[in-house]
């Protein structure tokens, strides 16, 4: 995906990847990238969990305009399967 954000990006339009392999991010080398440390196949979070993948899904925005620098790599601090992620929740689950 990183080869294609920076052709994308080279059109004017921004981009931001979610990975879960930070490795492979930092030898790619896409223009800007929000990391989780998840199981492979769930990027965006647990199958049925609405609120979980509504939370990763805005703060990819919210780090599409916030992070500065090219190639950075911004790490969610989600526990998988252990954070509560209503509206006014935010911390682990005990």
């Amino acid at each position: 995906m990183g080869l294609i954000q920076r052709v994308v990006e080279q059109a004017g339009i921004a981009t931001i990847g979610i990975t879960i392999v930070r490795d492979y991010t930092e030898k790619v080398k896409p223009p800007r990238s929000i990391f989780l440390r998840w199981p492979f196949g769930h990027p965006v979070g647990e199958p049925f969990n609405p609120a979980q993948q509504r939370r990763v899904v805005l703060d990819s925005l919210k780090h599409l305009y916030a992070i500065g620098t090219p190639g950075a790599i911004v790490d969610l601090p989600y526990v998988w399967r252990r954070h509560d992620y209503t509206e006014t929740g935010g911390s682990t689950k005990d």
